[in-house]
């Protein structure tokens, strides 16, 4: 077994390749050409003060508390201290951005798309058995067990089971619509009555159904929303060309469809 080893570029794209990850770095890298472009016809700039908060918070969200961790992650990251700043101008040109698209429209936004951000908190078991999902809500509804103890019972996984099948706070598109419309009409806490799915027979307990309200959390949360929107269309309605092989590499389409077509034969 070798006792050292040498990376080279070409052996990290290669293994990107591998992979399949060179569409999310082709995607990376078209982002922020996007929002390069769209910020400086904003106008919009980065102070040095911005910048140094912005480094700031990132030290602190990686825990980076003395300068010795910050070198110890530089270097693991293959980062110099200058792509460290570029890193921290970039976050913050991304947010200036999204907020001067997007914050004007905020209130709009959530009138017309009120009932998205509805939440509820829920607990979930699902059975292969409809009869015994069933047997087991009409039991709730007597009172004679309660949701805790069939989840204990019927969870195999164990940590969905220790947190008793606990599904945490969800919007409405985050559940099948099947399950949604019952959801959110249920009158928390309620148990609902077994739900189809082709992932099986899902019994729910609702515990809470919170209405939505424009506090600073879910201002955030539509303005993410809607500029990661906005740059998926940008990326789709723009001609990316890749160059990563040399041209002695490179297959046209109708070759590998002419590969595999030979292959099948």
């Amino acid at each position: 077994m070798p006792h050292s080893l040498t990376i080279s570029s070409s052996d990290i794209i290669h293994s990107l390749k591998l992979s399949c990850q060179i569409p999310d770095v082709v995607e990376a890298i078209a982002s922020q050409s996007i929002i390069t472009e769209a910020a400086q016809e904003a106008g919009i700039t980065v102070t040095p003060e911005e910048l140094q908060q912005e480094g700031d918070d990132l030290r602190f969200a990686k825990k980076l508390v003395k300068a010795k961790d910050t070198w110890t992650w530089l270097e693991k990251h293959h980062l110099s201290v200058n792509e460290f700043e570029e890193l921290a101008y970039n976050n913050i040109l991304s947010q200036k951005l999204a907020n001067h698209l997007f914050s004007t429209q905020l209130e709009k936004h959530f009138y017309e798309h009120q009932l998205d951000y509805v939440a509820a908190v829920t607990y979930e078991v699902v059975f292969e058995d409809r009869d015994l999902a069933l047997e087991l809500f009409y039991a709730l509804e007597e009172g004679e067990i309660n949701f805790p103890e069939i989840a204990r019972l019927y969870i195999p996984e164990p940590e969905l089971r220790r947190a008793y099948g606990y599904q945490g706070l969800r919007y409405r598109k985050d559940f099948r619509p099947e399950i949604a419309a019952a959801v959110f009409a249920a009158a928390p806490p309620e148990a609902l009555k077994p739900i189809t799915t082709p992932k099986g027979v899902h019994l729910i307990w609702v515990e809470e159904v919170i209405q939505p309200q424009l506090d600073e959390q879910l201002r955030q949360k539509i303005i993410t929303e809607s500029f990661s929107d906005w740059l998926k269309q940008q990326i789709n309605a723009m001609k990316i060309v890749t160059q990563i092989d040399s041209d002695a590499n490179v297959r046209s389409h109708e070759e590998l469809l002419d590969m595999s077509f030979t292959k099948n034969k």
